[in-house]
């Protein structure tokens, strides 16, 4: 029986992710499960789907809460009663975010690290724990490419090219991501898997998270958010084996711890 593969996108309603799963739906042809946490999944559908000629049931949704363990482990079962057999999650983008902007240390609020911390780092903890079950392990037939498991991480998370300091939260929660990709990579590899984990850093995307330092952002760096998900799907689609472990920017540069 040939492979089944399919793509995952975590979560996956607004922004960046919403622009990543109808990039992936719009050139590809593998199923792509996307989650989100409150709206009706019809009204989720719409916006995902508006104005795209693709097959719509391509598009699966799955229910996933990232604050609750409870919820993504649900949302891992339901997943694993919806695919095919012999399936295999070929690109699994993790993008879950947030950002609060301390300039200084009087600035920090033990509510909104806690928050940051949970969003940014053990989200994507919880989301290895319960859906790396689906990435192909060594005794799958041989692939030409190795899977692609993507954590969406931030150039501000390097800590030796922070020069300016601030935003101690998310610096720090993103150089933690870091962190994370770089351990789960090695156990991909400890455990034979045909599979590679990874970071990207996006640019500066024009989304809500990042409205009010557009401004600011680098030049040749800002983008609107199709853009952006164009530009990482090819950097993730380019990356050999040998790359694994790191983090890429949206041009496919390395940037360093």
């Amino acid at each position: 029986m040939p492979p089944n593969p399919f793509a995952l996108v975590t979560p996956a309603s607004r922004g960046l992710s919403l622009a990543l799963t109808r990039h992936l739906l719009r050139t590809t042809t593998m199923p792509v499960y996307a989650t989100h946490r409150s709206e009706s999944e019809d009204a989720i559908k719409d916006r995902i789907l508006d104005t795209l000629d693709v097959d719509p049931t391509r598009l699966k949704l799955l229910h996933l809460e990232l604050t609750s363990e409870p919820s993504i482990s649900a949302a891992a079962d339901k997943l694993s009663h919806l695919l095919q057999p012999n399936s295999y999650l070929h690109t699994g983008f993790f993008t879950g975010g947030i950002l609060y902007p301390e300039k200084q240390p009087s600035d920090l609020d033990v509510s909104k690290i806690t928050k940051v911390f949970q969003i940014n780092v053990i989200s994507h903890l919880l989301l290895i724990k319960h859906f790396s079950r689906f990435l192909p392990t060594a005794q799958k037939p041989d692939l030409a490419t190795p899977a692609k498991w993507v954590h969406v991480s931030a150039r501000v998370g390097s800590i030796s090219e922070n020069a300016r300091g601030g935003w101690y939260s998310y610096r720090s929660s993103k150089a933690a991501l870091n962190q994370v990709v770089k351990t789960f990579d090695l156990q991909l590899q400890m455990n034979k898997s045909q599979a590679v984990c990874v970071g990207v850093h996006p640019g500066t995307v024009k989304t809500d998270l990042s409205k009010g330092y557009w401004n600011s952002a680098a030049k040749g760096e800002i983008f609107e958010p199709e853009d952006a998900a164009s530009k990482l799907v090819d950097v993730v689609n380019a990356l050999e084996t040998e790359q694994r472990g790191k983090v890429w920017d949206w041009a496919g540069k390395e940037i360093p711890w």
